[in-house]
């Protein structure tokens, strides 16, 4: 009872925050099928690793109107987005496996950012109004919702293709709007429109952005500095261990070791910056990940980069969390639009990123760009004792 009445007092809805990460969860996994899903996609069509960047680039690039789609969340009721996206995402990567051109792929790709984009932008403005005072918390369960997707993902495409093969991997489809149907019910309850911010000055909407300039500037550097490794990881790790030699079915259970680390990672670094500040944690995880990188390319022992994965993706991806408080922790009356910036900020980078690593490893090989990414994510350093907290944020 004394636990249930602490809950109470710091408002955070454990029921809620639980079924917000679950629709997370959803629709992350569907998400997840692109990466395991290349290696096969790259034989099938003759591509180029550059060539392959651009599906992934497309599925960021939708990023670029995310404050457009942050402006109407702050107005309007985003809830059906939020219901009606992971349906979309499911059809659109279930049919990679059909498509029958490179012309289909990028267009199946392009369309699943735009539902990405449509759904990630009101929801962290959701798990603000059910977490509370704990914030860190719940944009913890938030996080580990979509690090559990990516671990179960490139599984669940993986053995679909293993028992129907690539062209039959469609089958999966009935899966995702299945538990979308079942979302719905359980999402349609939550007051979301009490999130939203109906104030007068629609005309004044980007005047809230330019107090927190210095701030935004940080978390872009810090960002930058990430992405090349962010998706050496997670974009081209069945890539890298299929042109090593591993099968696919050991190229994916990389992939879900390193997500199942993140998973850890991000469920408890937005407790531990709860406690000991955003800006400490995300300096100790700077400077951790990058040298777990340049171990992990210097392994060759299979047992050894599954250990090293596991903890690379515990440090490498557990900032996601932390960021995401830091920018809900902003006092504004406009949540969904500053946080429609950082996801432009996030995916527009991260569309920048994926062409970069494509054609790094084009250029200089898969073994120099996993290192020279490890390199420029030390960069980020100096970014992070940019970002200036708001009076509310953790030091």
């Amino acid at each position: 009872m004394k636990n249930r009445k602490a809950i109470n007092k710091s408002g955070f809805q454990t029921a809620n925050v639980v079924i917000v990460a679950m629709s997370h969860l959803v629709h992350d996994i569907f998400s997840a099928f692109l990466s395991p899903l290349l290696p096969l996609l790259i034989k099938k069509f003759s591509l180029s690793y550059s060539q392959a960047s651009m599906m992934s680039m497309l599925q960021n690039l939708p990023a670029l109107i995310n404050p457009f789609i942050g402006a109407i969340a702050d107005r309007v009721k985003m809830r059906y987005f939020v219901i009606l996206m992971p349906s979309v995402t499911a059809i659109t990567m279930s049919l990679l496996g059909v498509a029958p051109s490179y012309t289909i792929l990028l267009i199946l790709a392009g369309t699943m950012g735009l539902s990405s984009a449509l759904y990630h932008i009101p929801t962290p403005v959701m798990m603000k109004k059910v977490s509370g005072s704990r914030l860190g918390m719940g944009m913890s369960f938030y996080m580990a919702g979509g690090e559990i997707a990516r671990m179960l993902g490139p599984l669940l495409i993986t053995s679909a293709v293993s028992l129907w093969t690539l062209e039959g991997s469609w089958k999966v489809l009935p899966l995702g709007l299945l538990a979308s149907f079942v979302m719905y019910f359980r999402l349609k309850d939550i007051p979301v429109s009490a999130d939203i911010s109906r104030d007068k000055g629609d005309s004044q909407i980007w005047k809230e952005l330019k107090p927190h300039l210095l701030f935004f500037i940080g978390l872009t550097g810090y960002i930058t500095s990430r992405g090349l490794m962010s998706f050496s990881l997670t974009a081209f790790l069945p890539a890298y261990l299929d042109a090593k030699g591993y099968s696919i079915w050991l190229c994916s259970a990389a992939l879900s070791i390193l997500q199942a680390g993140s998973i850890a990672g991000t469920l408890l670094t937005g407790s531990i910056s709860d406690k000991i500040g955003r800006k400490t944690t995300l300096l100790i995880i700077a400077i951790v990940s990058p040298l777990l990188m340049f171990l992990f390319i210097r392994t060759s022992s299979f047992e050894w980069m599954v250990v090293l994965l596991l903890i690379t993706g515990f440090f490498h991806f557990s900032p996601q969390p932390v960021l995401l408080a830091f920018v809900q922790d902003i006092p504004t009356s406009r949540p969904a639009f500053l946080n429609s910036i950082y996801m432009t900020i996030t995916f527009g980078i991260s569309s920048l990123s994926v062409a970069l690593v494509g054609l790094l490893m084009d250029r200089a090989g898969l073994d120099n760009a996993y290192f020279i990414s490890a390199i420029i994510a030390l960069a980020g350093i100096p970014f992070i004792l940019m970002i200036k907290p708001s009076k509310k944020q953790g030091q």
